[in-house]
């Protein structure tokens, strides 16, 4: 009797063990299936990272190329930086994509897991899964883009004397502080003192 009551305790706490071992399984898999799914998510926040500042470095550019750049070495010159742009890029957005993936398991993943509970993560998995919610996200860069052509169509009355001028008032600022070498109105040289007149 004894024997029996120990051997059925056994297998009820294996039966629970393999139990918890499956959930937990299945919950680590289902972990793994969202990260799959935002996968693409991913692909372009690391793109986003990559190219933030070559975009920076193309605007600086622009700028000093508009103002210290004779107009007809502008394309060749336009053409150097773009070619060294694009190499920047070629490096960068690989390395970036790669460090988000192998972070997403070592950072998203516990996040996920500890989170969200194994039914949570699993209507996690249909939503993201769903047709139309796909449907959505293959829209939503375009929707995005109309609504931001709108939007700087319908501000830029607004904005645009304002920027001009921020974009004057810092020239000058600038211009000041170089002594005019912006504007090409540098103080003229003083004349060398003459010598003082021999007695």
């Amino acid at each position: 009797m004894n024997l029996t009551k120990h051997t059925l305790a056994a297998a009820l706490t294996a039966t629970l063990m393999a139990t918890s071992l499956s959930a937990h399984a299945d919950k680590k898999a289902d972990v793994q299936k969202i990260l799959a799914l935002q996968q693409p998510a991913l692909e372009e926040m690391s793109r986003n990272v990559a190219e933030r500042p070559a975009v920076q470095i193309a605007a600086s550019v622009r700028q000093i190329m508009a103002q210290a750049v004779p107009e007809d070495q502008r394309e060749a010159v336009a053409k150097q930086v773009d070619a060294e742009i694009k190499r920047y890029l070629d490096a960068a957005v690989p390395a970036v994509r790669a460090s988000a993936n192998k972070l997403s398991q070592t950072t998203l993943a516990p996040m996920l897991d500890e989170r969200f509970t194994e039914e949570e993560l699993k209507q996690l998995v249909t939503m993201l899964e769903s047709p139309v919610l796909k449907k959505y996200q293959a829209a939503l860069p375009e929707m995005s883009n109309a609504m931001l052509e709108k939007v700087v169509a319908d501000a830029r009355p607004q904005v645009q004397p304002r920027l001009q001028t921020a974009e004057t008032n810092i020239r000058n600022i600038l211009d000041k502080a170089t002594g005019g070498k912006l504007s090409g109105n540098e103080p003229a040289a003083k004349p060398a003192a003459k010598p003082a007149a021999k007695k």
